[in-house]
């Protein structure tokens, strides 16, 4: 079944921006910036990543079941096989829980900026393992490709670590990349369950599995007291579950339909740009020439692998 926003023939102007897929895309990816941005200003409440995720993920828990009940009254959808509903929990696990508690732990030591870039390296994860796993050709232009992208990202770590602690640099770089590695698993595995089963729907339920893992994982690493945070943090958490998980999420699905994953991916490349430029006005996180330069020459391998495939 396809989702699909319908705005009513007289609402004029939105009616045409909420049919433009590229400006659905562009929403999302400014709203996905915010997000780290949000992380580290809960971490100035000396707030655990176990805690904040477990807020962002358990208020944003009944949108995603009031999406999925929406789903099931609008039609008859085709029922979801067995072994559909045992890889949507593996996926909901590794591409929703997994990826973003890594994420968080990740955020506790390197800059929202250069943690968003490091996650945005993860198509060129996913041709690694289209070569690895799946045993597709390696043409040149990605070689070329993840040649200048993990350049630009060594350019990037190698000035920062000048700056920082480079101990917690490549601790939290670590982390954050394989924050990347879990979601590129996702991608990887989860393209023929969402044909199968519809972006909208697979999204529903994978993320309500993450939900109750991150809900689970709170209950026995945390007592229940650890949720009285000081109440910027859960204005924080809300902001995060609503307008950088739950909205964006579902505006990437529709732009997904309507102009297809090349364009998507394109526009993602705003992302690191935007969280960065966010960091510097909310964080006061400055990046140099270097790092400038060396992000630069990230987007731009990541865009050219990107480009390269034809697929949609």
């Amino acid at each position: 079944m396809q989702f699909s926003i319908r705005p009513s023939a007289g609402s004029g102007l939105l009616a045409k921006l909420l049919g433009n897929g590229s400006l659905l895309a562009g929403v999302a990816v400014l709203l996905l910036s915010v997000r780290p941005v949000l992380v580290k200003l809960c971490y100035a409440y000396s707030v655990d990543p176990v805690t904040l995720l477990t807020l962002r993920m358990g208020l944003a828990l009944p949108a995603f079941v009031a999406v999925a009940l929406w789903l099931r009254r609008r039609a008859a959808p085709e029922p979801i096989r067995r072994s559909d509903w045992y890889l949507i929990a593996l996926l909901g696990f590794v591409g929703y829980y997994l990826a973003s508690y890594l994420d968080f732990l990740g955020l506790q030591y390197i800059p929202a900026g250069l943690g968003r870039l490091i996650l945005f390296v993860y198509p060129t994860v996913v041709v690694i393992m289209s070569w690895g796993f799946l045993r597709r050709p390696a043409g040149a232009r990605q070689i070329v490709a993840l040649g200048v992208t993990y350049a630009g990202l060594a350019l990037v770590l190698g000035e920062t670590a000048r700056i920082h602690d480079q101990a917690h640099l490549l601790l939290g770089s670590v982390l954050v990349f394989a924050s990347a590695v879990s979601y590129s698993i996702y991608l990887v595995i989860g393209s023929q369950v969402v044909q199968r089963v519809g972006a909208l729907r697979f999204t529903a339920y994978a993320t309500i599995v993450a939900s109750g893992l991150c809900i689970i994982q709170f209950a026995l690493m945390r007592p229940w007291s650890a949720l009285a945070v000081p109440s910027a943090v859960w204005a924080y958490s809300a902001l995060m579950a609503i307008g950088c998980t739950v909205i964006p999420l579902f505006l990437t699905a529709e732009a997904l339909r309507r102009v297809g994953a090349n364009q998507v991916a394109i526009i993602g490349a705003l992302g690191p740009v935007t969280t960065i430029a966010f960091g510097a006005v909310g964080l006061d996180e400055r990046l140099g020439w270097i790092q400038l330069l060396g992000s630069a020459i990230v987007l731009a391998g990541v865009l050219l692998v990107t480009t390269g495939n034809r697929q949609r």
